[in-house]
Parts: structure tokens; C-alpha cells; sequence
């Protein structure tokens, strides 16, 4: 989709804080950061939201979840806690209407969050 930010984030139109990049998914780091670690696991494909998620996305999804663990890990939160949010449409606080999975860690993340 040609005027989707993340879209241009994948396809190095806008530069980004890269910190994964496969054949199906990029990850980096959110300029808008709510944790000492807040990572954006994006699929390389546009998918509006988690709300167009069909069968066909089965591997990209797999992909986005592999790759957040993975990350926390090398982040340094995996044995101490993070956290994997979707937003799913504005009332949720969806923003940027392609699918992305929020990692967030590296302090105490209180539930129901603030």
C-alpha cells in the first residue's frame, strides 16, 4: 500500500532502527517507545489489521511470534517478562492501519495497562 508508513519503513523509503529483517517479516524499534524495550514486528506484506488476518497468513504470523521471542531474548527481557500486544482498530489505540505485534519489556508492565 503506497501511503502506509510502515509499508515505506519495509521498503527503506523511511529510514528506521532495523532491528530484523526476513523474507516475511521486519522488526524495529518504535520511535514512540512505552517500555525500555518496545520493538514493531511488521509483516513485509500489507495486512490492514489482526482483524484480516485469514488461513493464507498462517506463516506470516508464526513468522512475527518467532521472531518477537527471539528478540526478546536478545534483548535481554525473555526470562524476566515481556509483553506481545495487538491493537486491533482505533478504540484499541491502532494507529497505523498495517498489522503489527508491539514487544514490550525491560520493567514491570502493570495490568490492566495505564
Amino acid at each position: 500500500m503506497s501511503g502506509c508508513i510502515f509499508c515505506k519503513i519495509v521498503n527503506g523509503q523511511i529510514p528506521s532502527k532495523i532491528v530484523h529483517r526476513d523474507d516475511l517479516v521486519t522488526a524495529f524499534r518504535d520511535i514512540n517507545a512505552q517500555a525500555p524495550t518496545h520493538i514493531l514486528v511488521v509483516p513485509n506484506q500489507h495486512i490492514r489489521g489482526a482483524d484480516e488476518i485469514s488461513a493464507e497468513h498462517g506463516q506470516v504470523v508464526a513468522a512475527m511470534f518467532m521472531v518477537a521471542t527471539r528478540l526478546a531474548e536478545s534483548e535481554g527481557v525473555g526470562a524476566s517478562g515481556y509483553r506481545l500486544v495487538f491493537n486491533v482498530g482505533p478504540n484499541a489505540g491502532q494507529s497505523v492501519f498495517h498489522l503489527h505485534l508491539h514487544l514490550l519489556g525491560g520493567r514491570h508492565l502493570a495490568w490492566p495497562p495505564g
